[in-house]
């Protein structure tokens, strides 16, 4: 597991991915600093030819609390985005380079070789996620949020960007999943999207709550007060289990003659 561990951080680090989601998360801070800015401020909206963004922000409250949950909500809708081609490429790479008959050549457990790959996934979102947090402190330090920072405000608000992280993280295993059954990246990025608007239709039909792709949006406020079910939770959980064991049992079972 050491082994294989170094090697999928390895890939990861040299690649292309790391700028690239960061960029990407990076936009989401500057749009959540965005949409602040402008709820502090409603009368520069209109100078600024911000009165259609102005008016779909009416509800957001111009304080820490308020800032912390659209942070949130970045996490769920972005994340989802940013987190899933993150997983997609670590296992739809081995597929396109044409590498994956040399890794399973290796002396190492295949079952070793596709934890790593999800650990790897799952450290690097993490981090996207603390990047997220601090750039979001930041803008919010400099945009003068009413209210004091408190211990406790600041605790609830970055506890509810990372429950929200790890729930969007789980639901993303899926695209591991369908990259390797698939051998590529195409069928990843289309589950992806499958799952991105599964999750809205469900969520607006009102059984989100209990629908796993829908938990974590729902987690962040994004649908309003109501959150998601004890049994919603739960079919997180056992949905990440469930893709987590089957690509496991893809990669130790299935065939790689092609």
């Amino acid at each position: 597991m050491k082994a294989a561990w170094s090697a999928e951080w390895l890939k990861l680090r040299r690649s292309r991915v790391p700028w690239m989601t960061v960029l990407a998360i990076s936009v989401g801070a500057a749009a959540g600093g965005l949409f602040m800015f402008i709820s502090l401020h409603p009368g520069r909206a209109g100078d600024l030819g911000l009165l259609g963004a102005k008016a779909q922000l009416s509800t957001l409250e111009p304080s820490w609390p308020s800032f912390f949950g659209l942070l949130a909500q970045i996490t769920a809708v972005g994340g989802v985005i940013i987190f899933g081609i993150t997983v997609v490429w670590m296992f739809g790479r081995e597929f396109a380079d044409h590498t994956a008959k040399d890794l399973l050549a290796l002396p190492t457990h295949r079952a070793a070789i596709v934890a790593a790959k999800f650990a790897a996934a799952t450290v690097w979102c993490l981090l996207l996620a603390v990047y997220l947090t601090a750039a979001g402190l930041g803008i919010g330090l400099l945009l003068g949020i009413p209210g004091p920072l408190t211990v406790p405000v600041a605790a609830a608000g970055v506890g509810r960007i990372f429950v929200t992280a790890v729930l969007t993280i789980a639901i993303t295993t899926l695209f591991g999943l369908a990259a390797s059954v698939g051998r590529g990246y195409l069928p990843g990025v289309a589950v992806l999207f499958a799952v991105v608007f599964t999750a809205q239709i469900v969520a607006a039909l009102g059984y989100g709550a209990w629908f796993p792709f829908s938990v974590p949006a729902m987690h962040a406020g994004l649908t309003g007060a109501d959150g998601p079910s004890p049994v919603g939770y739960a079919a997180v959980g056992a949905m990440a289990f469930v893709a987590v064991t089957a690509t496991i049992g893809w990669w130790q079972r299935a065939d790689h003659t092609g």
